[in-house]
């Protein structure tokens, strides 16, 4: 397998080659420029102008992509840096690195290295702690799909003082292992708080069932988990954060990320089956964990500006009312729900819904600004919509915005559809009946139909339309038989005359 300096060798700095190199008989006149030469080819004479590819490049570009090359070392370390001093953005994603210190060589020979993505490798050997720093410029590192430990994430945090952005998506991640020391002085509180209930219901619930103990996790992680959690220091640098596809599902987990990370102002949580953002551990049965109640959740994200929550499992309003409260939340998408499959109305009832409860939310699901216009006949169109509801499913921003517009009257329910059945006068030699018919019927139905009343069959019958407000013009024969009766623009007290054929 190739190493990092013999892909981009191959890929960046082939040899210098001429077309026609090897052409025959090649003669040079005085009297043409230096780059024209002459061929030979029997009784004619053939011009040809040498075109050079372009010569080598002494240093690849500031974007040196690699991907899927097989890499699985360094190389020749003075070669890397002599060739790849301008590189800031390197894409190393679906090779075969296997041990970070061939990475962290890379790094160190590449000072001005800026991003990094090494997706879909397979970096499973431990990474213990770093006496120095591979780079002190890395800003973005792209680790998707590549299973890494928890443990070993935080000793990359800890040695990458500016990082910005980090990918964890894809990564199988169950369960957030590392947390801050914050964490821990909000556990010792909880306790103090709590000194009537017994250690036993700390970390799990013990069972009887007969002779035998049977334990159960709690509802904030299984003791595993907490033996495993090791408690660290924030990462105060970082504001972007990509955890797609991830199959955790208790919010308390995301709040863990947000404590690491206190000013994450993105953060991408598509394809998490998240099930609810309020803790659904009841209070006498809460862990020590329960310091991420669904009141104070919103605390660790000051500075959130970006939710990505497409595709969570939430089937309640009450998580559409708990992102209410992210106070600098402004783009925000949670499309897919369970919740919008259950709801009775359109998708342009349910955006309006959603502004109505989210006043901060300047963009929804990726559409475009929402305009001071829309927000007022969204917050109009809430209070309508829950005004003729029982008091107790009323949301409280319902008083809100009560108190904003006041008390509106129920919109007046103009139909427009034209009636789909009306009253016609069937008029036959001379004598004439009322009857209901379908405007939808074509007028060979309709014959058959009328075949019953007068017994007459249809190939012998003549129908003629009369419009009631234009009688002077005299009937219009209904000669198309496939023609629908609403063409013709039938209503209540219109006449249908009905001939015999002779």
């Amino acid at each position: 397998m190739p190493s990092l300096l013999e892909a981009l060798e191959r890929k960046y700095f082939a040899e210098c080659e001429f077309e026609n190199a090897n052409e025959p008989e090649l003669h040079k006149r005085d009297d043409l420029p230096n780059d024209f030469t002459v061929t030979k080819c029997g009784g004619r004479m053939e011009f040809s102008i040498f075109i050079p590819r372009l010569s080598p490049l002494t240093s690849v570009p500031e974007l040196l992509v690699l991907n899927d090359c097989d890499i699985d070392c360094a190389g020749d370390f003075d070669s890397i840096r002599e060739k790849c001093q301008r590189v800031r953005e390197l894409d190393l994603a679906q090779n075969k690195l296997k041990d970070w210190q061939e990475v962290f060589h890379m790094l160190r020979h590449m000072p001005r290295i800026e991003f990094l993505n090494l997706s879909k490798n397979q970096l499973m050997s431990p990474l213990s702690t770093l006496h120095e720093a591979p780079t002190v410029n890395l800003k973005n590192l792209v680790l998707n799909g590549t299973y890494l430990d928890w443990m070993c994430i935080d000793v990359l945090l800890q040695n990458l003082p500016v990082l910005q952005e980090l990918h964890l998506s894809l990564n199988n991640y169950r369960a957030v292992l590392i947390d801050t020391a914050q964490e821990v002085e909000l556990q010792q509180q909880k306790q103090a708080d709590n000194e009537s209930a017994t250690a036993s219901h700390s970390d799990c619930q013990i069972i009887h069932d007969g002779d035998t103990e049977v334990e159960e996790d709690s509802v904030s992680g299984c003791g595993e988990c907490q033996a495993a959690r090791k408690y660290t220091k924030a990462h105060p640098t970082l504001k972007t954060l990509h955890f797609t596809g991830n199959p955790i599902e208790q919010w308390q987990e995301i709040c863990r990320l947000g404590r690491l990370f206190p000013a994450l102002e993105s953060l991408v949580l598509a394809d998490c089956p998240i099930k609810s953002l309020k803790d659904e551990a009841e209070p006498s049965t809460m862990s020590n964990d329960s310091s991420t109640a669904s009141t104070e959740s919103h605390k660790y994200f000051p500075s959130l500006k970006l939710l990505n929550l497409s595709s969570a499992k939430m089937n309640s309003w009450a998580d559409i009312d708990e992102l209410a409260k992210y106070s600098q939340l402004q783009n925000l998408r949670v499309k897919h729900w369970p919740l919008w499959e259950s709801l009775e109305c359109t998708e342009h009832e349910r955006r309006q819904l959603l502004i109505a409860r989210l006043p901060n939310v300047a963009m929804l699901n990726g559409g475009g600004l929402i305009s001071s216009d829309e927000r007022i006949d969204a917050e109009r169109a809430f209070i309508r919509y829950y005004m003729d509801k029982p008091e107790n499913e009323r949301p409280a921003r319902y008083a809100e915005l009560l108190a904003v517009h006041g008390r509106l009257d129920p919109l007046v329910n103009v139909n427009l559809k034209p009636d789909k059945r009306v009253k016609v006068v069937f008029t036959y030699n001379d004598v004439s009946e009322s009857r209901f018919v379908d405007i939808y019927l074509t007028v060979n139905d309709l014959k058959a139909k009328l075949e019953k009343l007068i017994n007459l069959p249809p190939n012998k019958m003549r129908l003629f339309y009369l419009d009631q407000d234009y009688k002077e013009f005299g009937p219009e024969e209904m000669r198309y038989p496939n023609k629908q009766l609403y063409s013709y623009n039938i209503q209540s007290g219109d006449e249908i005359i009905i001939d015999a054929k002779k």
